[in-house]
Protein backbone atom coordinates (compact mmCIF):
# COMPACT_ATOMS: atom_id res chain seq x y z
CA UNK A 1 0.00 0.00 0.00
CA UNK A 2 1.04 3.65 -0.34
CA UNK A 3 2.65 5.63 2.48
CA UNK A 4 0.46 6.51 5.45
CA UNK A 5 -1.52 9.72 5.01
CA UNK A 6 -2.48 11.35 8.30
CA UNK A 7 -4.48 13.98 6.39
CA UNK A 8 -6.62 11.39 4.62
CA UNK A 9 -7.14 9.48 7.85
CA UNK A 10 -8.30 12.60 9.70
CA UNK A 11 -10.67 13.74 6.95
CA UNK A 12 -12.21 10.28 6.59
CA UNK A 13 -12.62 10.05 10.37
CA UNK A 14 -14.46 13.38 10.48
CA UNK A 15 -16.63 12.49 7.48
CA UNK A 16 -17.64 9.24 9.17
CA UNK A 17 -18.52 11.18 12.33
CA UNK A 18 -21.10 13.06 10.26
CA UNK A 19 -22.59 9.72 9.27
CA UNK A 20 -22.77 8.72 12.92
CA UNK A 21 -26.55 9.00 13.09
CA UNK A 22 -26.72 5.97 10.75
CA UNK A 23 -24.05 3.98 12.54
CA UNK A 24 -24.76 1.45 15.27
CA UNK A 25 -21.08 1.29 16.19
CA UNK A 26 -19.65 4.76 15.44
CA UNK A 27 -16.30 4.10 17.12
CA UNK A 28 -15.79 1.01 14.97
CA UNK A 29 -16.81 2.79 11.77
CA UNK A 30 -14.57 5.76 12.44
CA UNK A 31 -11.56 3.53 13.07
CA UNK A 32 -12.15 1.53 9.87
CA UNK A 33 -12.55 4.70 7.82
CA UNK A 34 -9.38 6.30 9.17
CA UNK A 35 -7.39 3.09 8.69
CA UNK A 36 -8.48 2.67 5.06
CA UNK A 37 -7.96 6.32 4.16
CA UNK A 38 -4.67 6.58 6.01
CA UNK A 39 -3.35 3.66 3.97
CA UNK A 40 -4.57 5.33 0.76
CA UNK A 41 -6.62 2.27 -0.17
CA UNK A 42 -7.73 2.21 -3.80
CA UNK A 43 -9.82 -0.95 -4.00
CA UNK A 44 -11.82 -1.54 -0.83
CA UNK A 45 -13.98 -4.65 -0.57
CA UNK A 46 -16.38 -5.58 2.23
CA UNK A 47 -17.73 -9.12 2.56
CA UNK A 48 -21.00 -9.00 4.51
CA UNK A 49 -22.76 -11.79 6.40
CA UNK A 50 -25.98 -9.81 6.19
CA UNK A 51 -26.98 -6.39 4.88
CA UNK A 52 -24.54 -3.53 4.42
CA UNK A 53 -24.09 -1.38 7.52
CA UNK A 54 -22.01 1.39 9.08
CA UNK A 55 -18.80 -0.41 8.13
CA UNK A 56 -19.69 -0.03 4.46
CA UNK A 57 -20.39 3.66 4.99
CA UNK A 58 -16.98 3.96 6.64
CA UNK A 59 -15.29 2.69 3.49
CA UNK A 60 -17.33 5.08 1.37
CA UNK A 61 -16.03 7.95 3.49
CA UNK A 62 -12.47 6.68 3.05
CA UNK A 63 -12.92 6.35 -0.72
CA UNK A 64 -14.02 9.98 -0.83
CA UNK A 65 -10.53 10.93 0.41
CA UNK A 66 -8.44 8.45 -1.57
CA UNK A 67 -10.38 8.45 -4.83
CA UNK A 68 -10.76 4.70 -4.55
CA UNK A 69 -13.61 2.23 -5.14
CA UNK A 70 -15.82 0.46 -2.63
CA UNK A 71 -17.27 -2.95 -3.44
CA UNK A 72 -19.82 -4.61 -1.16
CA UNK A 73 -20.28 -8.37 -1.58
CA UNK A 74 -23.71 -9.64 -0.53
CA UNK A 75 -25.21 -13.13 -0.60
CA UNK A 76 -28.67 -12.47 -2.04
CA UNK A 77 -30.88 -10.05 -3.94
CA UNK A 78 -32.95 -9.52 -0.78
CA UNK A 79 -29.87 -8.35 1.11
CA UNK A 80 -29.02 -6.03 -1.77
CA UNK A 81 -32.45 -4.38 -1.70
CA UNK A 82 -32.34 -3.93 2.08
CA UNK A 83 -28.80 -2.58 1.93
CA UNK A 84 -29.79 0.12 -0.54
CA UNK A 85 -32.62 1.20 1.75
CA UNK A 86 -30.35 1.28 4.81
CA UNK A 87 -27.57 3.26 3.12
CA UNK A 88 -29.95 5.64 1.40
CA UNK A 89 -28.24 8.21 -0.83
CA UNK A 90 -24.82 6.92 0.24
CA UNK A 91 -25.54 3.67 -1.61
CA UNK A 92 -24.60 5.49 -4.83
CA UNK A 93 -20.96 5.47 -3.66
CA UNK A 94 -20.88 1.69 -3.33
CA UNK A 95 -20.66 -1.02 -5.99
CA UNK A 96 -22.81 -4.01 -4.99
CA UNK A 97 -21.97 -7.55 -6.07
CA UNK A 98 -24.00 -10.67 -5.26
CA UNK A 99 -22.17 -13.97 -4.87
CA UNK A 100 -19.70 -16.01 -2.83
CA UNK A 101 -17.11 -13.72 -1.26
CA UNK A 102 -14.29 -16.28 -1.29
CA UNK A 103 -14.73 -17.04 -4.98
CA UNK A 104 -15.09 -13.39 -5.94
CA UNK A 105 -11.92 -12.41 -4.08
CA UNK A 106 -10.02 -14.99 -6.13
CA UNK A 107 -11.61 -14.19 -9.48
CA UNK A 108 -12.48 -10.49 -9.52
CA UNK A 109 -10.83 -8.63 -6.64
CA UNK A 110 -7.36 -10.13 -6.32
CA UNK A 111 -5.81 -6.66 -6.26
CA UNK A 112 -7.93 -5.33 -3.38
CA UNK A 113 -5.69 -3.48 -0.94
CA UNK A 114 -8.22 -3.07 1.89
CA UNK A 115 -10.65 -5.87 2.70
CA UNK A 116 -13.32 -5.84 5.40
CA UNK A 117 -14.71 -9.24 6.41
CA UNK A 118 -17.70 -9.95 8.65
CA UNK A 119 -16.54 -12.72 10.97
CA UNK A 120 -20.15 -13.91 11.15
CA UNK A 121 -19.65 -15.32 7.65
CA UNK A 122 -19.38 -19.10 7.89
CA UNK A 123 -16.39 -19.13 5.57
CA UNK A 124 -14.73 -15.93 6.79
CA UNK A 125 -11.40 -17.74 7.19
CA UNK A 126 -11.71 -18.92 3.59
CA UNK A 127 -12.23 -15.32 2.48
CA UNK A 128 -9.02 -14.36 4.29
CA UNK A 129 -7.10 -17.13 2.52
CA UNK A 130 -8.46 -15.91 -0.79
CA UNK A 131 -7.23 -12.40 -0.01
CA UNK A 132 -3.81 -13.73 0.91
CA UNK A 133 -3.62 -15.54 -2.44
CA UNK A 134 -4.28 -12.36 -4.42
CA UNK A 135 -1.84 -10.21 -6.38
CA UNK A 136 -0.92 -7.30 -4.11
CA UNK A 137 2.27 -5.54 -5.21
CA UNK A 138 1.92 -3.02 -2.37
CA UNK A 139 0.47 -5.33 0.27
CA UNK A 140 -2.96 -5.09 1.87
CA UNK A 141 -4.84 -4.62 5.12
CA UNK A 142 -7.59 -7.05 6.12
CA UNK A 143 -9.99 -6.18 8.93
CA UNK A 144 -12.37 -8.71 10.42
CA UNK A 145 -15.29 -7.18 12.29
CA UNK A 146 -17.56 -8.96 14.80
CA UNK A 147 -14.38 -10.81 15.73
CA UNK A 148 -15.46 -11.39 19.35
CA UNK A 149 -18.46 -13.42 18.23
CA UNK A 150 -16.56 -15.92 16.13
CA UNK A 151 -13.06 -15.67 17.55
CA UNK A 152 -9.93 -14.90 15.58
CA UNK A 153 -8.88 -16.56 12.36
CA UNK A 154 -5.63 -18.41 11.82
CA UNK A 155 -3.43 -15.82 10.18
CA UNK A 156 -0.92 -18.32 8.73
CA UNK A 157 2.10 -16.12 9.15
CA UNK A 158 0.35 -12.77 8.78
CA UNK A 159 0.64 -10.24 11.56
CA UNK A 160 -2.74 -9.86 13.27
CA UNK A 161 -3.95 -7.74 16.14
CA UNK A 162 -7.30 -8.09 17.90
CA UNK A 163 -8.66 -4.72 19.00
CA UNK A 164 -11.44 -4.20 21.59
CA UNK A 165 -13.41 -1.84 19.36
CA UNK A 166 -17.10 -2.42 18.75
CA UNK A 167 -17.71 -6.17 18.55
CA UNK A 168 -14.00 -6.73 18.03
CA UNK A 169 -11.75 -5.84 15.11
CA UNK A 170 -9.05 -8.22 13.89
CA UNK A 171 -6.48 -6.32 11.84
CA UNK A 172 -4.14 -8.31 9.59
CA UNK A 173 -1.45 -6.90 7.33
CA UNK A 174 -0.46 -8.84 4.22
CA UNK A 175 3.03 -8.26 2.90
CA UNK A 176 3.63 -7.00 -0.62
CA UNK A 177 3.79 -9.70 -3.29
CA UNK A 178 7.53 -9.18 -3.81
CA UNK A 179 8.11 -10.02 -0.16
CA UNK A 180 6.34 -13.39 -0.27
CA UNK A 181 9.24 -15.36 -1.72
CA UNK A 182 10.53 -18.07 0.60
CA UNK A 183 14.22 -17.43 -0.13
CA UNK A 184 16.67 -15.83 -2.51
CA UNK A 185 20.26 -16.85 -3.19
CA UNK A 186 23.08 -14.29 -3.51
CA UNK A 187 26.63 -15.02 -4.68
CA UNK A 188 29.44 -12.68 -3.62
CA UNK A 189 33.02 -12.95 -4.86
CA UNK A 190 35.88 -11.82 -2.62
CA UNK A 191 38.01 -9.56 -4.87
CA UNK A 192 41.14 -10.29 -2.83
CA UNK A 193 41.00 -14.09 -2.58
CA UNK A 194 38.68 -14.95 -5.46
CA UNK A 195 36.56 -17.05 -3.12
CA UNK A 196 32.82 -17.31 -3.72
CA UNK A 197 30.45 -16.84 -0.81
CA UNK A 198 26.83 -17.98 -1.17
CA UNK A 199 24.15 -16.41 1.01
CA UNK A 200 20.49 -17.28 1.36
CA UNK A 201 18.14 -14.41 2.18
CA UNK A 202 14.85 -15.48 3.71
CA UNK A 203 11.54 -13.68 3.10
CA UNK A 204 9.49 -12.09 4.53
CA UNK A 205 12.19 -11.96 7.22
CA UNK A 206 14.38 -10.36 4.59
CA UNK A 207 16.85 -8.98 7.10
CA UNK A 208 18.02 -12.43 8.14
CA UNK A 209 20.93 -13.76 6.11
CA UNK A 210 22.41 -17.24 6.49
CA UNK A 211 25.71 -18.29 4.98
Amino acid sequence: MACWSAENATKAYLKTLKMGQKAKEPNEAEFISALAAGNNAQLMVVACANVANASTLALAAAAHQTGGRVVCILRSVEEYKLSKKILGLDASHVEFVIGDAQSLMLSHFREADFVLIDCNLENHEGVLRAVQAGNKPNGAVVVGYNAFRKGSWRSSGSKSQLLPIGEGLLVTRIAAASANKKSHWIVKVDKCTGEEHVFRVRFPQGKQIQA
